[in-house]
């Protein structure tokens, strides 16, 4: 969830998740787990966050309990590089990554699913970018009179 603009972790966790149930209980899925990282910059590594790391930790675990992953919005996964960074983790213990822009299951052998989380990652950052530069120029108009 986001940092920056102060969003309520409530509402951003019940939209996240309807966008996850939406893509994958049509195909049988259930959510089984949730990893939710609270007041942790999406600038962070996944290692650096709480919940992200207890994920990652949890993809090496054959007794995790789940098959695959599905997020609410890549942009608030995957930050910068940072898709590129830890997807290989998912492939290596074979739990699939889906996302609903994909439409589904990203597929490591597939250039554009690979393209595309690029660029979500980009756009994350320019996100965080724009959402800083404003606060700091609300800041200074706010500034002593």
């Amino acid at each position: 969830m986001s940092t920056e603009d102060q969003q309520d972790p409530e509402a951003s966790r019940a939209w996240q998740l309807t966008r996850a149930r939406n893509l994958i209980e049509p195909t049988g899925g259930r959510i089984t787990a949730e990893y939710f990282d609270v007041g942790h910059s999406r600038s962070l590594p996944w290692k650096r966050r709480p919940q992200s790391a207890s994920l990652l930790a949890a993809l090496a675990n054959p007794d995790r309990g789940f098959d695959a992953v599905v997020i609410g919005e890549p942009q608030r996964a995957f930050y910068g590089n940072q898709f590129g960074n830890t997807f290989p983790l998912f492939t290596h213990y074979g739990v699939q990554l889906w996302v609903p822009e994909v439409g589904g299951p990203i597929d490591p052998d597939n250039e554009a699913h690979d393209l595309i989380m690029s660029v979500f990652g980009g756009m994350s950052k320019g996100e965080r970018n724009r959402i800083r530069v404003r606060v700091r120029s609300s800041m200074g108009a706010q500034g002593p009179a």
